[in-house]
């Protein structure tokens, strides 16, 4: 009998191999393939005429076998299946390869359903391996029909297989965590339903009610989460700085700090201990503000008063290219203030990671270190730091709460923890996704802080953009040009994966996507065509971290000048002599993430520019451009993202105080535009925590349960 703690292996057509294949994507039990939704689904049901089907369309027909199947054997092992197939408007070319015993399957006169790609060579359409469902009138055919990932070594049918099997054996069983009350007040599917339903719709409506049954419930634990761990929060214990006189770490300053920078360090000094007596809690804040407004400063005073206290202090970065620039620009400031600063990553040598180690335990005023930079290096079993009293982790969606506390726990006392994020967030969502911080909103930008010219140009700008780009590089600048993908699948990828509609595009209206431009291609381009005589840099998330590092390093030493890239370039990477951003198919990104780029230049002297190339026409693309090009803005831009498509991207890019290792754990509401969906799920939050904070009630065990498990935390540190 299958339990959602079976092995895959219990599974028919699941072997070792199979199982070891399914736990590169997560998936270790029966149980976890409930979970594992669909990335697209094939749409099926729209059946199109053989007369309106376009090369290049993926397209679903009803067709009736005309000729007999042939079998050709190519050279090589390579053989090619072919049959006409017709409907009342036409007949077209069915073609298959290496599957020479479709014709003793297939017969002339027999129905089926192709749904497949088209093509067209000398003027001959062809269906090439579509997928065909023979008609029966006793089995009628799904008009959706879910594509999975597919981890390598595992084909579609056995996955597909795999996720019946264990739907057919946990959901008659399946207890549903969500109280009926709430469930009913809400007019939602059981959740029984809505797996089935996500799993196996029977039509878009189906679809729908299912996924947004999912998807409040993905909300809601992340909410109730976030309250669970708020409710747990220290109430004392925290060390007291007596000391938060910032006055000489101020005269150092290169410049004059802003209002909302003083602001936050005053939010900072009180809870560090000013003008306070007694138990206090230790201090749990995060610094939100936009590219550029001055972060880096504030946690720089709060690691100030924590050392001339007499304490250590730790600064993780999610990568070693920002934990050394934040070394760089640390070490001096600090050095003269009469403090000792050590880098800690993982490429330094055993010997010089083992000074590192002893300076954070040793009161030799040789060998003593105060301030650690470095990165997840910070949280390895050999670190342990004597008099740590505070933590400041920078990126903080990078890390989840159990990174953060690694190193915490290792202390005598519980350190004070300072978080910064460079996503600036409107303030409806502010408690939803930082409701177990104290936040500080920096949203002032200093002065003299240029603005980056920002523009949107379509395609028949490419020959003025190329000199442009040109321009900036001769003249010293350097130049990102940011793509939306590495390269485009191959078409036998395709076919293996199966085409598909994403939900988000199948459930709300698909935007227009023009011609996708890759990261490779472009580069290659410009490498062998365009800029021959300039060093062209490529980046993209697939590399080797240290491949990832060496490219990054280059352009930050100036050695590479034009850097082709995927949005996995650092945010906070410092590099002054980038002044122009380029980001080709600009329809594809949201808001937020576009102004993010746009952060990426600007950061010296010179004039700076972002360029926004994208052919898209109009609609929801188009005014997103229309807002870049005429606010910077970071604040104003998330509102309007808000807006524009719903909170479901702010909480899974923004939303991980309580996933492990930076990960939400929001699979479904990244996409999802209903905007009703997310009210309700804060609402219900909200009643709850006045009703039974700890969901300790009888009647909310099995929710409590299910908060624990989505929210991947340690049950023994929440409430």
């Amino acid at each position: 009998m299958l339990t959602r703690q079976s092995p895959l292996t219990d599974l028919k057509g699941i072997g070792k191999t199979g199982a070891e294949a399914l736990a590169s994507v997560g998936i270790r039990t029966v149980g976890d393939l409930l979970t594992f939704y669909p990335r697209a689904y094939q749409n099926r049901g729209e059946i199109r005429p053989i007369t309106l089907a376009r090369a290049g369309d993926t397209v679903s027909m009803l067709l009736t076998v005309g000729t007999v199947p042939r079998s050709v054997r190519l050279r090589g092992r390579m053989t090619i299946t072919k049959f006409r197939a017709f409907d009342e408007s036409g007949s077209i070319e069915v073609l298959y390869f290496n599957q020479p015993y479709l014709d003793k399957q297939i017969a002339v006169g027999e129905e089926y359903r192709f749904f497949g790609r088209v093509t067209e060579t000398k003027g001959v359409l062809r269906l090439v391996s579509p997928v065909r469902e023979r008609l029966s009138p006793d089995l009628p055919l799904a008009d959706l029909v879910p594509v999975y990932r597919l981890p390598k070594g595992i084909r579609r049918k056995t996955l597909g297989d795999a996720v019946k099997a264990a739907l057919d054996a946990l959901l008659p069983s399946l207890e549903d965590p969500l109280p009926e009350e709430i469930r009913r007040r809400r007019s939602l599917p059981t959740l029984t339903a809505a797996l089935r339903g996500v799993h196996e719709p029977e039509d878009r409506e189906t679809l729908r009610r299912s996924a947004g049954r999912l998807v409040f419930d993905e909300v809601l634990y992340q909410l109730l989460a976030i309250g669970l761990s708020s409710a747990n929060r220290k109430t004392s214990g925290g060390i007291r700085f007596p000391d938060t006189d910032l006055s000489p770490f101020v005269s150092r300053l290169p410049f004059p700090l802003t209002g909302a920078q003083k602001r936050t360090l005053a939010e900072i000094c009180r809870d560090l201990g000013e003008g306070r007596e007694g138990d206090f809690p230790p201090m749990n804040r995060i610094v939100v503000g936009d590219v550029g407004s001055g972060k880096t400063a504030c946690a720089e005073g709060a690691l100030y008063l924590a050392l001339k206290n007499g304490y250590r202090a730790v600064m993780m970065a999610p990568t070693e290219i920002l934990a050394r620039q934040h070394y760089a620009e640390m070490r001096p400031l600090f050095e003269t203030l009469g403090f000792r600063v050590a880098l800690l990553c993982g490429s330094l040598r055993e010997r010089e990671k083992r000074l590192v180690y002893e300076g954070m335990t040793s009161d030799d005023p040789l060998l003593r270190v105060d301030l650690v930079v470095g990165t997840h290096a910070l949280i390895s079993p050999q670190v342990a730091c004597e008099r740590l009293g505070l933590i400041v982790t920078d990126e903080q969606h990078r890390f989840g709460v159990s990174q953060r506390s690694a190193l915490a726990e290792r202390g005598d006392r519980l350190p004070h923890t300072l978080v910064m994020s460079a996503t600036p967030i409107p303030r409806t969502l502010s408690l939803a996704l930082y409701g177990d911080l104290d936040v500080s909103r920096i949203d002032e930008m200093p002065a003299g802080r240029q603005k980056v010219g920002t523009f949107a140009v379509d395609e028949s700008y490419r020959d003025r953009l190329n000199a442009f780009i040109r321009k900036n590089a001769e003249e010293g600048g350097q130049v990102y040009i940011v793509c939306p993908a590495i390269e485009e699948s191959a078409p036998e990828e395709e076919d293996e994966e199966g085409a598909g509609v994403e939900l988000g595009d199948l459930l709300f209206a698909a935007e227009e996507k023009p011609k996708l431009k890759t990261a490779a291609e472009y580069a290659k381009n410009l490498r062998e065509n365009v800029f021959p005589d300039l060093p062209v840099g490529f980046l993209h998330g697939r590399m080797k971290s240290a491949e990832k590092d060496a490219a990054m390093a280059d352009f930050v030493a100036g050695r590479t000048k034009i850097l082709v890239s995927t949005t996995v370039i650092e945010v906070g990477v410092n590099v002054p002599a980038a002044t122009l951003m380029v980001v080709e198919n600009a329809e594809r990104f949201g808001l937020s993430q576009l102004h993010q780029l746009r952060g990426r230049v600007g950061r010296g002297t010179k004039k700076s520019y972002c360029v926004l190339v994208s052919d898209a026409k109009g609609g929801p693309a188009a005014e997103r451009l229309k807002t870049m090009t005429s606010t910077n803005d970071g604040y104003e831009i998330a509102e309007r993202d808000l807006r524009l498509r719903g909170p479901g991207d702010f909480f899974c890019r923004a939303g991980a105080p309580i996933r492990q290792h930076g990960d939400p754990g929001l699979r479904l509401a990244a996409k999802w535009e209903d905007t009703a969906t997310f009210t309700a799920a804060e609402e219900e939050a909200a009643l709850l925590a006045k009703s039974d904070p700890g969901l300790t009630a009888p009647e909310h065990a099995l929710l409590r349960a299910s908060v624990l498990s989505f929210a991947d935390a340690d049950p023994s540190k929440m409430n």
